[in-house]
């Protein structure tokens, strides 16, 4: 069935602009040096990505403006700390932050919570559906994930039946024309989106603090994917060399994040 256009007191959601990609690197650059009209811009370039996260609510909820505000609350969080230097688009970043602010509104607004630990067994059973899916060629019955997973088949029904909005774990939540980001993206791992980012973050700052040249080495080696022979060429110095500061980098990253 269809999704309706999400519908929001006082916005024209038709006529909302959408940033091209080079008009969003160009304001991130203007924004981290401070200007502050920058950011405005970048807000409403990219309400449009509030809105089609919003879609997958719109038959839950009457109070969609608050969830169009909260939305927005995640949008500026992903503004204020997105980094060009992280090399993915701002609409994979920004994402699981805008999703978590909604999720967390709903799940403290709502009158029926769901405990953690069936949402969890509930994810574990839909990837384990997918993957069997894709093995088998066909949908697995309830008595085989039950076999699979070790959980009775009447918990596997009550657990899914606490994800109501959930489809696929490969339901597309947002297109920017590019890069499709699935339900899938936004399920938690062993480490949580936030510590995947602190643990970027820390790796950022470690590389910024070597070395001139073994900094050189490690980025062209590992963001760029150049070989040490191409490195040593262009350097003047031999293989075994790049080799060497190559290692002697990647022992220093390591003793300033351990």
């Amino acid at each position: 069935m269809a999704r309706h256009k999400v519908e929001i007191v006082n916005v024209n959601t038709a006529n909302i602009k959408v940033l091209k990609n080079e008009e969003m690197v160009e304001l991130f650059k203007k924004y981290q040096k401070g200007d502050e009209l920058a950011k405005e811009e970048l807000i409403n370039g990219n309400l449009k990505l509030v809105l089609s996260i919003l879609k997958k609510y719109n038959n839950r909820t009457d109070n969609m403006d608050d969830l169009f505000q909260v939305g927005c609350i995640g949008l500026i969080k992903a503004i204020d700390n997105f980094d060009l230097s992280f090399d993915v688009k701002f609409s994979t970043y920004a994402c699981p932050m805008i999703l978590g602010e909604v999720k967390r509104f709903l799940r403290d607004n709502s009158s029926v919570r769901v405990a953690r630990s069936i949402k969890d067994t509930a994810y574990r059973i839909l990837k384990e559906k997918e993957e069997l899916t894709k093995k088998l060629g066909y949908e697995p019955s309830t008595k085989m994930l039950s076999e699979k997973l070790n959980i009775k088949e009447i918990d596997i029904a009550s657990s899914l039946d606490a994800l109501k909005d959930t489809i696929s774990m490969y339901e597309p939540i947002y297109n920017d024309g590019g890069d499709t980001i699935y339900l899938v993206d936004q399920l938690e791992d062993k480490k949580s989106e936030q510590a995947k980012m602190e643990n970027k973050m820390m790796l950022k700052e470690a590389i910024e603090h070597l070395k001139e040249r073994e900094k050189y080495i490690i980025v062209e080696r590992y963001f760029v994917g150049r070989t040490q022979m191409e490195l040593a060429s262009e350097i003047g110095i031999s293989q075994a060399q790049i080799s060497r500061l190559e290692k002697s980098g990647l022992d220093n990253i390591k003793k300033m994040i351990l």
